[in-house]
């Protein structure tokens, strides 16, 4: 039964503010983009059109992810007010994609057979979202309890007695031990060449070598797999994804304290060290298959991407404990990484930086020196020297919203010799990238940023549908012509700019993070998710005290939606105030009623994680 307390907006439309025009402008693009992309590269039942197999590759492991992501965050769009079909026809892709990775092998009861939580969390980016879109899916409820048993006591991954994860590869078929399936040798491919070797102190200098010599590298992956290839890593800790996902859905505590117990292991792992080590051995001890060293895992801090892996999995892992629990002192395990590599920051020009340095080309002037840090750590010391990934602290200081972690971001800031302000047409296959314009605008530092932003959106997806419409590509003829990253790389849909500006949220953590929205709109009339046709909104402000939202109905046509504080009604709304009226007391959600070409500012205030998450509609509350 809906429990919302009703406003009205009573202000007329004078000049319909630019970006609630282009915000809609947006949403009707998109509405377009993805039906483009679905009719070129997939099938009638939503799979994509290839025709060759995966699993035949130097590891036979990899490419799950890079056939669900190209659809990652089409729901997404949905649950901010994409297109009803929209929902259904993601629903019909992940499916279609699922019975055909079932039917190349690579899943088994149509989960990841095996392979590391970095690339799994990527595949779950889809799965998460469409479990919160449709949260009375019976299916879709049973499907999340099927996967996180698989990490549960009694599943077939974890050792409860020492709190493990048993191996770096690992799904549903257990513990996945080495990293290739058949005879051990050195797996991975020559684009990974510019990482080094996982290993520095075994006696092999360069990648070249194992290249060279089959023979060597034959012994070199047999020293990986007893080193590498068993025991616990830190990027494990995206798998509590899956459990707080099932616990979401149906509050069995069971998923709530495996996630709890499995966080704390971490935390212990931690205590009385100055940087979270990356392993643990199958007896839970840091350092039991690299002779002590708290560095080294797979995904790890040596090797390959360091903090954007640790970084990663250690805030996801905190969040969903804290999330869980209300237990904020989980957030510290989350910290730690950050902290680590800021109290090793010097001052680097573009030049002296080491990899991973594309997603800053565009904001650098190489012959300027800015803020980095370390990425990794081996033997050596700390080395890889790069700008932080920004991603990292705004997405913990958005759900703690917590001073420390600002500060932290404004560290970053003040040490950084580029525009924070600018808006760049960028787009990774995660599509973050513009997390410090953002931030920016909520510091109130860039007011034009909602007008750049969508038009930046607008002209990213264009671009996309151009490069659509334009390639040459058959995409059934398999890898000799097609990548499978090149999906992924040219999907039209742009939730970033939407995220942030309607919601108030940055773009989810792409290795494995739920999506963590500070409202949600729901259309009151279609008993949907979203905002309603033709009304756009713009969250301005979310000081922990006080959060500031404008929506506006464009259309000829009234519209009623609910206001809900957080992606699990986890926050608890206390008060609002309509324009410059005072604040009265809201005991739930809220109702608003938007007159066709009317305007409204909310200034609501809220008690952050005050409430049980749960993922239901609001039509059940």
């Amino acid at each position: 039964m809906l429990r919302a307390e009703p406003v009205r907006a009573t202000r007329r439309i004078r000049t319909a503010p630019e970006w609630a025009i282009l915000e809609r402008e947006l949403f009707a693009q998109q509405d377009r983009a993805w039906r483009v992309f679905a009719d070129r590269y997939t099938e009638g039942d939503g799979r994509l059109v290839f025709r060759d197999r995966l699993g035949v590759g130097l590891d036979g492991r990899d490419g799950v992810d890079d056939f669900y992501e190209p659809f990652f965050n089409w729901p997404t769009l949905y649950l901010l007010g994409g297109s009803s079909d929209l929902l259904d026809a993601s629903l019909r892709h992940w499916r279609g994609v699922t019975n055909q990775l079932t039917e190349m092998g690579m899943l088994v009861d149509g989960y990841e057979r095996g392979y590391d939580w970095f690339h799994q969390g990527e595949s779950m980016v889809l799965f998460y979202a469409l479990c919160l879109a449709l949260p009375e899916d019976t299916d879709l409820k049973q499907l999340a309890a099927r996967f996180a048993d698989l990490y549960l006591p009694a599943g077939p991954n974890y050792d409860a007695e020492h709190r493990v994860i048993q191996a770096p590869h690992n799904g549903a078929a257990g513990p996945r031990w080495g990293f290739i399936d058949g005879e051990k040798y050195f797996p991975w491919s020559l684009p990974l060449r510019p990482y080094g070797l996982p290993l520095d102190w075994i006696g092999v200098s360069s990648f070249d070598e194992l290249v060279d010599d089959p023979g060597k590298a034959r012994r070199y992956g047999q020293i990986m797999w007893d080193r590498m290839g068993r025991g616990d890593v830190l990027a494990n800790l995206a798998a509590t994804g899956l459990a707080t996902n099932a616990y979401l859905y149906s509050g069995d505590p069971a998923y709530k304290d495996w996630v709890l117990e499995y966080v704390g292991a971490w935390q212990d792992r931690l205590a009385g060290r100055e940087v979270i080590p990356d392993n643990a051995g199958l007896h839970g001890e840091v350092g039991e298959h690299l002779d002590g060293r708290w560095y080294g895992g797979h995904y790890g801090w040596a090797w390959p991407h360091g903090i954007e892996s640790v970084g990663s999995s250690a805030i996801v892992g905190a969040v969903n404990a804290t999330l869980l629990s209300g237990d904020r002192g989980y957030l510290d395990l989350a910290r730690n990484p950050l902290d680590a590599v800021l109290k090793q920051a010097e001052y680097r020009s573009l030049a002296d930086m080491g990899t991973l340095t594309k997603r800053w080309l565009r904001h650098l002037d190489p012959e300027r020196p800015t803020l980095t840090i370390p990425q990794r750590h081996n033997d050596s010391g700390w080395f890889d020297y790069n700008v932080m990934p920004t991603q990292l602290p705004i997405a913990l200081w958005h759900f703690s919203r917590d001073t420390g972690d600002a500060e932290r971001i404004e560290r970053l800031r003040e040490g950084s010799d580029w525009d924070w302000n600018a808006v760049h047409d960028q787009r990774n296959k995660d599509e973050g990238g513009h997390e410090e314009p953002w931030y920016e605008f909520l510091a109130r530092r860039n007011p034009n940023f909602p007008e750049k932003m969508l038009r930046s959106a607008l002209a990213i997806s264009t671009a996309r549908l151009e490069t659509i419409e334009n390639d040459p590509i058959d995409p059934a003829v398999g890898p000799d012509a097609l990548d499978i990253h090149h999906w992924q790389n040219i999907n039209p849909v742009v939730t970033e700019a939407l995220l942030q500006l309607t919601t108030g949220s940055p773009q989810v953590l792409y290795n494995g993070g739920l999506t963590h929205l500070h409202l949600r709109y729901f259309d009151a009339d279609a008993r949907r998710p979203g905002l309603p046709e033709a009304v756009a909104a713009l969250v301005s402000d979310i000081d922990p005290d006080h959060t500031v939202v404008d929506l506006v109905n464009l259309g000829d046509e009234p519209r009623s939606l609910l206001v809900q504080a957080g992606s699990f009604n986890e926050h608890a709304l206390q008060t609002v105030a309509v324009d410059a009226n005072p604040p009265r007391p809201v005991h739930h959600q809220l109702l608003v009623d938007l007159p066709p070409q009317s305007e409204v500012r909310l200034t609501l205030t809220m008690s952050l994680h005050a409430r049980t998450p749960a993922n239901q509609s609001p039509w059940e509350l």
